[in-house]
């Protein structure tokens, strides 16, 4: 997949993907590395590799999203759901809060259509009810 993309693309699993320039901070009780945020969804985020990374599918860590310009930092526990040479996908398990409203927030304001957003909203809430 081409994250260059000038457009926003929707998944399998019906959640727009939105192309944003934001630092990635993962975590784990091994360390911490620093990334770069390609695209991020209500169900996920996908960031490049960092440099030296040993990942496993399926492993969890704290995925935090700092916004350039501002205080604001989104953060989930995620778990790594595909790997690649250059990019790490990542599957919300856990947000509190603050940052779900962020994220909507961030969201909301790149989708321009409400609807949409409601739509994602409740396939997050509802993932068996298309």
């Amino acid at each position: 997949m081409n994250h260059n993309r000038e457009y926003l693309s929707v998944d399998k699993r019906r959640f727009t993907r939105i192309p944003f320039n934001a630092t990635a901070h993962v975590v784990s009780p091994n360390g911490s590395w620093y990334s770069k945020l390609l695209d991020i969804s209500l169900k996920g985020a996908l960031i490049t590799c960092p440099q030296d990374w040993k990942v496993e599918l399926g492993e969890h860590f704290l995925l935090e999203v700092i916004l350039d310009n501002s205080d604001v930092v989104i953060s989930m526990e995620a778990a790594v759901a595909h790997i690649d040479k250059e990019k790490v996908g990542f599957n919300c398990i856990n947000i509190g809060l603050d940052s779900i409203s962020h994220l909507r927030r961030l969201i909301d304001l790149n989708l321009g259509s409400e609807e949409m957003l409601e739509r994602e909203l409740h396939s997050l809430i509802n993932p068996d009810k298309g």
